[in-house]
């Protein structure tokens, strides 16, 4: 019999929807496994287990939710109403928000409950957390959302909520052979989420399956949907000059799934990412960095001395830009969103790297996150698919990108290329 945290939320769902598990079995079974697991791979930063038992009762006692008694584990750049919420700074050692989050509060409105806190970079940044792969703890599970993926892949938790500003969920979620769904911005409400650069930050769901990040990020809006495969999706390997940066066998791997897809169904072509769009993946870090400053006006004011020095160069990267240039940027920006969107004439969801391969050994760097720039910038939805195992046996996976707006068919052509990819794997 599987153990109840080994489950999908899909399955552990189904299991208490028909009596056949409660919500505090499986809560308890998560609980049991960070104690197990926590000390080694360092995942969560805060956990009450009776808390989380006592909310796993309620929910056994209540009516039916979309999220019935469905234990998720939550970004400690999100508030919560009583776990403590650091940001992964020193400066907020301790500090106690008076309310949850938009995210957090609809997860309990439609029955689901918070486990426990889990590690975030600072300020979700580049300076990594402690946590460790749980596949191999010598190596980085990525960032910023690398506690919120460790907990997932480890059977910590079912669900995780991260959150991506240029790649803090897809490139943890390839590092650790999950689910990353960035949902399009601004369909999972970032009220409560300490803002790093306003016009990207978005609220994300790590899961291990396409249908579990579908149900969950759907779920958080009261709606029950399913991401079944679409029968024949229409993909396209969208390639560019960054590909000159990928290893050779993450590169390998997506053509492979590509030529898998295709035999399995998929109309696939190959097409160029245009010039105009591929220079904003440089404005991306310009208009980061000028938010940042601003979104940490306060802290650099009171408490630059406790910034890491690699906090402190990405703010410096925002000196000099004026309110004209800014406005420049976001126009730009603008643009470009007009301009992606003719790219999905025809193209249900493009394939392209979220990483430049497996896993980094060591944890004092978290990896490139150019990959998902980009993406993040054009505010479109990105799943990030495990697709392959690199040449040390840990996972390698793929962004599969719709357009704006079309999360559904989005999840729906990553099942498929989940499914083609499980059965490569097998």
């Amino acid at each position: 019999m599987t153990p109840p945290n080994r489950l999908t939320a899909l399955q552990a769902l189904r299991a208490m929807e028909e009596g056949r598990l409660t919500s505090e079995a499986l809560t308890r079974a998560c609980l049991e496994r960070i104690a197990e697991r926590n000390g080694a791979v360092q995942a969560f930063t805060a956990v009450d287990p009776s808390r989380a038992l006592a909310q796993a009762r309620a929910a056994d006692r209540a009516a039916a939710a979309p999220l019935r008694g469905l234990p998720f584990a939550v970004k400690d750049v999100l508030d919560t109403r009583d776990l403590a919420t650091a940001y992964g700074s020193p400066i907020y050692a301790g500090h106690q928000p008076v309310a949850d989050a938009a995210c957090v509060a609809r997860a309990r409105e439609f029955g689901a409950l918070v486990l426990g806190k889990v590690a975030t970079s600072e300020f979700a940044t580049q300076t990594p957390s402690q946590t460790r792969n749980p596949l191999d703890l010598a190596h980085t599970p990525g960032g910023s959302s690398s506690g919120s993926a460790a907990a997932v892949a480890d059977f910590m938790a079912p669900v995780a909520f991260g959150t991506q500003t240029t790649a803090s969920t897809v490139r943890p979620a390839s590092y650790c052979g999950i689910v990353g769904y960035k949902p399009t911005f601004g369909f999972l409400n970032v009220a409560g989420l300490k803002p790093l650069s306003p016009s990207q930050d978005t609220v994300t769901l790590l899961a291990r399956t396409v249908e579990d990040a579908a149900l969950c990020g759907f779920g958080l809006q009261g709606v029950r949907a399913q991401a079944q495969p679409l029968e024949r999706p229409r993909l396209a390997l969208c390639l560019s000059s960054q590909w000159d940066a990928v290893h050779p066998e993450m590169a390998q791997a997506i053509e492979s799934l590509a030529a898998a897809a295709q035999r399995a169904g998929a109309e696939v072509r190959r097409l160029w990412l245009p010039a105009g769009l591929e220079a904003l993946i440089d404005l991306q870090g310009r208009l980061f960095a000028f938010e940042a400053r601003q979104s940490l006006a306060h802290e650099r004011q009171h408490h630059a001395a406790q910034f890491s020095p690699r906090l402190q160069a990405r703010l410096a990267g925002g000196e000099g830009i004026d309110g004209a240039e800014y406005l420049a940027m976001r126009q730009r920006a603008l643009a470009g969103r007009q301009a992606l969107a003719r790219l999905f004439d025809g193209v249900d969801a493009l394939l392209y790297p979220p990483a430049q391969g497996e896993a980094d050994e060591g944890i004092a760097d978290s990896g490139s996150a150019q990959f998902g720039a980009l993406w993040s910038l054009m505010h479109v939805p990105c799943v990030c698919v495990p697709a392959a195992r690199g040449p040390r046996g840990l996972p390698m996976g793929v962004q599969v990108i719709g357009a704006y707006g079309d999360d559904l068919r989005t999840l729906q052509a990553a099942a498929f290329v989940e499914r083609v990819a499980q059965a490569a794997l097998a």
